[in-house]
């Protein structure tokens, strides 16, 4: 199943009852402990009375995800508002901006096993908040993370971009997808194209798409691009049909990597290579994005970000250059 976040509106006071309903019974159904639901009630009240506050065209994203059989509830908090000057700050209880006791955001951060804030003044606020099932043991960051952020076209109850990621003590793969327009018969094409993605037993990605291509005739076709890590060589593939963009960031430097033309499904061309690259020493950053998400982003334009977890950039991009007339989607791995 790929999984999509739930949009909530924010910015208007008669949302706040319905939200703090809807992600209870998101976290209840998921099957999260008593203590735990709870507590999520508790996060949930203290973000949406801090986007009244304080937020301008706020936005609360919400998603059931899992790790290692470990379910988890990830909530994403953006806002277009004034920011902080000192986010990290602001997470110790007692300290507040308008008189209050000061004491939400630390709140959170204690009942959070996941709780990070990128703020830029006159820019606006993001809070990253997970809560799993099982609080996850300490352990050392993994040296390969990817995370995405998945969101419906506005009006529309399930996406067809989706994201799906398959990992074994060999390789990392990747897939970034989007159906043919939009809604149930695009999201069918995609959880399709998931399915046989996950099945497939071919190792570079351009093998991959042929197979998928394939599976999917018999929906209404799709773009995507598809990258595999080999973790002993460190050696990177990637191959894309259609309009996934797909960026590369290593220190200084970036570059962007082309698709083919066509439609998984549909036509595709008869001979496509793979882009290979290797992971260098130091981070780096692979971001694909759905034609949901304009172009023309850029890292720079987010000082320190590369510190967060790579959720926080793709909400970030997110933020900045969603169409919101389409299904959006952001993937961004970090190679560390």
């Amino acid at each position: 199943m790929i999984m999509a976040h739930v949009r909530f509106n924010a910015s208007d006071r008669s949302y706040t009852a319905l939200i703090k309903k809807d992600i209870h019974r998101m976290v209840s159904n998921a099957g999260l402990e008593v203590k735990r639901v709870d507590e999520v009630d508790i996060i949930v009240a203290e973000i949406t009375s801090n986007l009244l506050k304080y937020a301008k065209e706020g936005e609360l994203l919400a998603l059931i995800g899992e790790e290692t059989g470990n379910k988890y509830l990830e909530l994403i908090a953006i806002d277009k508002g004034p920011g902080m000057a000192d986010p990290a700050r602001m997470l110790e209880d007692g300290i507040s901006t308008s008189g209050t006791l000061g004491q939400g955001l630390g709140a959170i951060k204690r009942l959070a096993d996941t709780c990070e804030i990128y703020s830029l003044k006159g820019w606006g606020t993001i809070l990253l908040a997970r809560i799993y099932q099982k609080p996850p043991p300490y352990k050392k960051p993994p040296k390969f993370t990817f995370r995405g952020l998945v969101v419906a076209k506005p009006g529309e109850t399930v996406s067809g971009d989706g994201w799906q990621l398959q990992q074994d003590h060999l390789r990392i793969r990747v897939m970034v997808a989007d159906g043919l327009g939009h809604g149930p018969e695009a999201q069918k094409a995609v959880q399709t194209a998931g399915q046989a993605f996950l099945q497939s037993d071919a190792w570079t990605p351009a093998e991959i798409i042929r197979q998928l291509h394939l599976d999917v005739k018999r929906t209404r076709g799709l773009v995507a691009t598809i990258l595999t890590l080999d973790l002993q060589s460190k050696a990177v593939q990637v191959c894309g049909v259609g309009n996934i963009s797909c960026k590369v960031y290593g220190g200084a430097q970036s570059k962007g990597l082309i698709s083919y033309n066509g439609i998984i499904g549909m036509n595709i061309p008869g001979t496509m290579k793979d882009h290979q690259f290797f992971v260098a020493e130091g981070q780096q950053y692979i971001i694909l994005c759905s034609d949901g998400i304009r172009s023309q982003w850029e890292i720079i334009r987010y000082p320190g970000i590369l510190k967060y977890d790579p959720s926080v950039l793709a909400a970030a991009i997110y933020k900045d250059f969603a169409r919101q007339t389409d299904d959006m989607s952001v993937v961004v791995g970090k190679l560390n």
